[in-house]
């Protein structure tokens, strides 16, 4: 098998497809020989991605819902148990940015639904995965955090607090799985990218200085490789390292 189709054969699902980091990432695990299970909240972005992956050669499912649907996602689960009896690769890239406030003015809607989208339906997608990716001979998740986290900026609270939990979530996946499992877990801090929500949160910046989601894609699918090992640690894409979990990132 040549290098580039190394992942024909396995079934690889990213949420947050339709755009960004979930859209590039998508594309290359087709280009890779991987069938990719796309979600996203349009089917308009959805059917873009399909086109392109296609145009590659390479296969697609497409499951337009709101991440923050978590019915959805029981429901994929199921739909992809009957379907492959297993998936071989979760990213989970959806997220969104969140009001950038001082805490103490932030909307309790809005901090619901940041909560429910950044780090809840993470949890969910592990409950209603886990087994799938345990029935494969090498399953790996993939999660998306940011250096937001570790830098404590004015404003930035509900989207740092909510990248926190989903690197507790990781990290209690990663040890829950580590020892007689298939399953291994990484996280991934893309640190500033070329991407919509990069734009929202920093208005007056020029993106042409900042690297594209197409120049992440590939990292992100040597760890839903086989061939990846390690587990509970993070990948920084800026430094281009792996590093332990409390390394400042």
């Amino acid at each position: 098998m040549s290098e580039s189709r190394a992942l024909a054969g396995r079934v690889a699902v990213v949420t947050g497809a339709t755009r960004g980091i979930g859209y590039a990432v998508a594309l290359a695990l087709a280009k890779s020989g991987a069938h990719v299970v796309a979600t996203g909240r349009t089917q308009g972005g959805l059917e873009e991605l399909d086109d392109a992956i296609k145009a590659e050669g390479g296969s697609s499912t497409l499951a337009p819902f709101d991440i923050s649907d978590f019915d959805a996602i029981d429901r994929l689960g199921a739909a992809l148990y009957s379907r492959f009896g297993k998936i071989d690769a979760l990213v989970a890239n959806a997220g969104m940015l969140g009001p950038l406030t001082p805490l103490g003015h932030v909307d309790p809607k809005e901090w619901d639904k940041l909560i429910a989208v950044n780090l809840t339906a993470n949890w969910r997608l592990i409950r209603s995965l886990d087994p799938l990716l345990r029935a494969s001979d090498a399953g790996r998740a993939v999660f998306l955090t940011s250096g937001a986290v570790h830098k404590d900026r004015a404003y930035w609270g509900p989207y740092a607090v909510t990248k926190a939990g989903v690197e507790a979530l990781a990290r209690s996946y990663a040890a829950e799985t580590a020892a007689n499992t298939p399953v291994r877990v990484m996280l991934v801090n893309p640190g500033p990218l070329r991407t919509a929500m990069r734009a929202r949160a920093m208005p007056g910046e020029d993106a042409a200085t900042l690297k594209t989601p197409a120049e992440i894609a590939p990292k992100i699918v040597a760890l839903c490789s086989p061939k990846w090992v390690e587990t509970g640690k993070l990948y920084d894409f800026p430094m281009d390292r792996v590093l332990g979990f409390n390394a400042p990132s």
